[in-house]
């Protein structure tokens, strides 16, 4: 009788490490073996001609704090979470307008949502740079309404990058929003106009606590990217926005200094960790309550 229970236990395990094992490797391939590789280049010298010198030393860190790389990463974090902040204001009203739509209608708008990620990253970047060319579309329209009177520089700014990382980011700030507000009890929303709530009062007090998860989901999507995003910066920032992915790739590819790169690299792991973490504990938190 004895034998039954442990034969079970093994067969269990057994299946837990046949269906875990794939992703198990492939997290360790793609995931811990490379975080751990740059880590280790941290602690190097850049060689004479590029590439590592395996002699220790912890300068790297110190200049990664120095004042013009301190300033790029201050501008990056600016610009991130600005992308973030606007991608909130229209990716919630979009999200919680489609878990109101009938079922029926959901799944065909959804789709709509994700649809610019089945186009190519740089045609659609491309097409922003036409969009706000000097000569573009949208300089037509100002000056046709008569809104402007000379042609605006939108291209090659700040703002051009704001709204690029927006709109290429956007589907991830709608898509976790729009699971929480979707799994939401309806009678909740009822229960709190039954108390003589106002739907303001309802959605402050009732819905958006409840969302909250999703909503640091997104803007964790949102965010980690766009501070890494170096293609964006690239292209409509004209090479006058520099954000930490850009000096990242061009500390690997230009400057041929790895232990550098892979130093502004961790940095930005480390960020990305400790955001969720954040997410988790508050997500865990959100749970509990809910439980009450």
């Amino acid at each position: 009788m004895s034998r039954a229970p442990a034969t079970g236990a093994r067969s269990r395990r057994a299946a837990g490490a046949f269906f875990l094992g794939p992703g198990l490797i492939f997290t360790i391939v793609f995931v811990v073996v490379p975080v751990l590789l740059v880590l280790s280049y941290t602690v190097f010298d850049r060689g004479r001609f590029g590439g590592i010198q395996y002699t220790f030393n912890l300068d790297n860190f110190s200049r990664a704090f120095e004042p013009t790389f301190r300033k790029v990463l201050v501008s990056s974090l600016g610009i991130a979470a600005a992308a973030t902040v606007i991608a909130l204001a229209i990716g919630y009203p979009v999200a919680y307008a489609i878990a109101k739509l009938p079922e029926r209608w959901r799944s065909l708008v959804l789709v709509l949502v994700v649809i610019p990620f089945w186009t190519n990253f740089l045609i659609r970047t491309y097409a922003w740079m036409v969009l706000l060319n000097t000569q573009g579309v949208l300089n037509d329209v100002l000056v046709k309404l008569g809104l402007v009177d000379e042609r605006l520089d939108l291209l090659y700014t700040k703002g051009a990058v704001i709204v690029g990382l927006v709109y290429v980011y956007l589907p991830l700030m709608i898509l976790p929003i729009y699971a929480s507000v979707a799994r939401l009890d309806n009678e909740l929303p009822e229960a709190s106009a039954d108390l003589g709530a106002s739907k303001f009062t309802t959605f402050r007090r009732v819905t958006l606590p409840l969302s909250l998860p999703g909503v640091i989901t997104g803007c964790i999507f949102v965010f980690v990217p766009s501070l890494g995003n170096f293609v964006v910066p690239e292209l409509l920032g004209g090479g006058k926005t520099v954000m930490v992915g850009n000096l990242v790739r061009d500390q690997f590819l230009k400057a041929r200094d790895w232990p550098f790169g892979a130093t502004l690299a961790l940095i930005m792991v480390v960020l990305l960790v400790a955001l969720f973490v954040i997410q988790s504990l508050v997500s865990r938190r959100y749970a509990v309550d809910s439980r009450r």
